[in-house]
């Protein structure tokens, strides 16, 4: 018998069969985002508009924002969950799988092609059992099938297409699939499952295969992440960086902005001084706040580009890139004391103050790409547009400073362009240039600016917004505490800790039961169990929090919920955390989920949790799991450090000589503000701060016990494994101590 482990080549090969009788390959068809020239200039359908329908499905009782989109549909959908799996079951039929979001342009095109359409709901729904999955609702079975799609086809996206046996086993798979080929697609399955149901087995079996080696992972490492590997990774992705305009292309025209990338490289060129890293990072930056995927005239960043300029951005607004880009601009704001990145974190940050916020403190999820008139219409201008608004002599400043031309910039070869003259607003010349170029001053010229974009503001808001996914998640909500809470010290603007408290408030309020996490919260209603993300995500945010507030309420609940992730999660075997509770739904797999996406893996962000937490309380065992992270995912990240890039920031945090740093002081004082200032005007990435008003005895908190104020005075102590210089109590001698190597 052969025993070698199913290689994912060894899984093609197996599943090869089963591709042929659907007509087309689907590396030539689904083409997830932007692959496919159809129906680019087609409207989202209006949501409000009929009040009577032709058709309701199961779908009318969902909670997801996305899953209600498809209630009207004529295809007869389920959501995931025992009721459609028995259907299919009981009429012997394979089930159609479809997972997207609500802010998806190309989930909208699919549904308004396919899915809407008599014809194509009358193949589904004669030979199939369909089901709608909202993966932001779910990414455990997004995870998946994605995993799944990925190995069969090369790529993915979304909307995914997955064909599966009654018991939830996959056989065929792709993106988006333009009508004619999605029909004959169908066709050609329903006739497999009639004559050929053994190619559809064998092709399941091969699934199976594959299931069990991607849950299962390889073999542990012997250790932790080496600090080379760190340091060799931040090199090699460096040079993948564009050095002209920045971001990662990766061969083709999309580019995302890569956070977690220049998280490394701005942590290893702090250590290192490696410039190249640098730039790299600022770079990118820089031509990301002055192109067209970030809002110039309402703040808030979209979700990628899909040329290499940044100019054409698909234009939803995801709230975890709202959290985790204007994380990286703090950072690259300490690093380079460039005054652009905390302008653009703090437009940012106001951007999701006012449109993501809900009534009661927590955070929507995301706004959508299309509106009235298709893709990206509440965005674009025309110069008429302009000049009918600014007048005359401001409409052509505004117009040269944005490259707003009477032809348009938004062109055919960006192969989505809407008909007639459009353009996305950006800058191609920084402003200090332009005002000397055109003779003003520069602060003159920014005020301006800020008068033109108020003006442009509330004229746009008259215009049908893009619909809103209004549902609230743990994760998403983590990740923007954390970077709000991070803004309030960076920036020393209290109000953005208000927020993050708020939000923080929302969720142990109202997405917690019985001490443990739920997923997801819309309308009054919360439900689902909470995944490794919303834990991690979330415990994240609350440290963040403790910092901004030294409230001990946040670090006290960070400790709840780890020790909620470790009971029910944590992998007593081989390491790490799996992405399921040990009581939830089971699944074809379960898994660890350990790669970086979209957002960064649970496990990496648990990682640098716990080695907080493991300082902060003094706690050996939380470091002891930290590490058995390190060793479970440790042999994946050395082979495929692209994938894992905040588990490698989190090693460059276990590798460091991380700054332990307590303030002790008034904390209304002057004298205590200045010191706090001093610490987060830097760019510090491995660093603890704790504080407390006055001297601590019994502290929970090895770092503050038998701490005093010198001579009445704010005092910082920076310390190393509990080791501290001496007190300080100028913010020149405490700014010496942070800069020493």
């Amino acid at each position: 018998m052969n025993t070698r482990r199913l290689t994912t080549r060894g899984v093609l090969h197996a599943l090869a069969g089963a591709i042929v009788w659907c007509g087309a390959s689907v590396l030539n068809g689904g083409g997830g985002h932007g692959r496919c020239a159809a129906g680019d200039d087609l409207p989202r359908k209006n949501e409000e508009a009929p009040v009577t329908h032709e058709h309701t499905n199961r779908l009318i009782n969902s909670t997801s924002p996305y899953l209600l989109q498809h209630a009207h549909n004529p295809v007869g959908w389920n959501e995931w969950g025992s009721e459609g799996l028995e259907l299919a079951k009981r009429e012997d039929k394979p089930i159609f799988l479809s997972i997207g979001y609500a802010a998806c342009h190309w989930c909208h095109v699919m549904e308004h092609e396919s899915f809407e359409n008599e014809e194509v709901a009358a193949l589904l729904n004669a030979h199939f059992v369909s089901i709608k999955v909202d993966r932001e609702e779910r990414p455990d079975i997004d995870a998946i099938y994605m995993a799944y799609t990925q190995a069969l086809t090369q790529g993915g996206g979304w909307p995914m297409s997955v064909w599966l046996t009654p018991e939830g086993k996959p056989f065929h798979a792709g993106t988006y699939f333009p009508k004619e080929q999605f029909m004959h697609t169908l066709r050609g399955i329903a006739t497999a499952w009639e004559k050929e149901r053994e190619r559809i087995t064998q092709a399941a079996e091969g699934a199976d295969r594959f299931f069990s080696q991607w849950a299962s992972g390889t073999p542990p490492a012997e250790g932790a992440l080496p600090l080379k590997l760190v340091d060799e990774a931040a090199s090699t992705m460096a040079g993948y960086f564009d050095t002209r305009l920045g971001g990662i292309s990766g061969g083709g025209t999309n580019k995302f902005p890569p956070t977690m990338a220049m998280d490394l490289l701005l942590r290893v060129h702090h250590r290192t001084k490696d410039a190249g890293l640098r730039d790299a990072v600022t770079v990118t930056l820089d031509h990301m706040a002055r192109g067209g995927i970030y809002d110039q005239i309402g703040g808030g960043i979209c979700r990628y580009s899909t040329d290499r300029e940044w100019l054409v951005p698909h234009f939803e607004k995801m709230l975890y890139d709202q959290a985790t880009v204007s994380s990286i601009y703090l950072d690259a704001y300490q690093a380079a004391r460039e005054p652009l990145y905390a302008a653009t974190a703090a437009d940012i940050f106001d951007y999701v103050l006012t449109d993501l916020r809900a009534p009661d403190g927590a955070f929507y999820s995301s706004r959508d790409a299309d509106s009235e008139g298709g893709e990206g219409a509440f965005y674009i201008w025309t110069a008429a547009q302009v000049h009918s608004i600014l007048g005359e002599a401001d409409g052509r400043l505004f117009c040269a400073y944005y490259d707003v031309t009477e032809s348009g910039n938004w062109f055919e070869r960006f192969g989505h362009a809407p008909p007639g003259p459009k353009n996305i607003l950006h800058v191609e010349t920084p402003p200090e240039e332009f005002a000397a170029r055109e003779g003003l001053d520069l602060q003159q010229f920014a005020k301006r600016l800020a008068e033109w974009r108020k003006k442009m503001s509330a004229k746009r808001a008259q215009r049908p917004p893009p619909g809103l996914d209004d549902k609230i998640l743990t994760s998403w909500n983590g990740l923007m505490v954390a970077s709000l809470a991070k803004g309030a010290r960076v920036l020393d603007e209290p109000k953005y800790a208000t927020a993050a408290v708020s939000a923080a408030e929302f969720i142990l309020t109202h997405l917690r039961k019985d001490g443990r996490l739920l997923r997801t919260h819309r309308q009054g209603k919360s439900r689902l169990a909470g995944y490794l993300d919303d834990y991690a995500f979330f415990v994240h945010g609350l440290l963040n929090l403790y910092e901004a507030t030294f409230d001990p309420k946040w670090l006290n609940e960070a400790v709840a919920l780890t020790e909620k992730l470790i009971e029910y999660y944590h992998d007593e075997k081989n390491g790490a955390f799996f992405f399921t509770a040990s009581d939830a739904e089971k699944l074809v797999a379960r898994s660890k989920d350990p790669r970086d996406g979209a957002i960064p893996a649970g496990n990496s962000v648990q990682a640098a949790n716990l080695l907080r937490l493991a300082i902060l309380l003094n706690r050996r065992d939380y470091r002891a799991k930290a590490e058995s992270i390190f060793r479970a995912l440790g042999t994946d990240a050395a082979r495929m450090p692209s994938a894992y890039e905040s588990l490698l920031c989190a090693a460059d945090f276990h590798h460091s000589r991380v700054k332990e740093i307590a303030i002790i002081g008034d904390p209304e004082s002057p004298d205590t503000a200045a010191l706090l200032r001093c610490v987060y005007e830097r760019y510090l990435p491995n660093k603890v701060v704790v504080h407390a008003p006055g001297p601590v005895e019994d502290a929970a908190m090895p770092l503050l016990k038998g701490k005093t104020r010198v001579n009445g005075r704010a005092t910082a102590y920076v310390c190393e494994q509990y080791n501290c210089k001496l007190p300080v109590t100028s913010v020149e001698d405490l700014a010496r101590q942070l800069d020493a190597r």
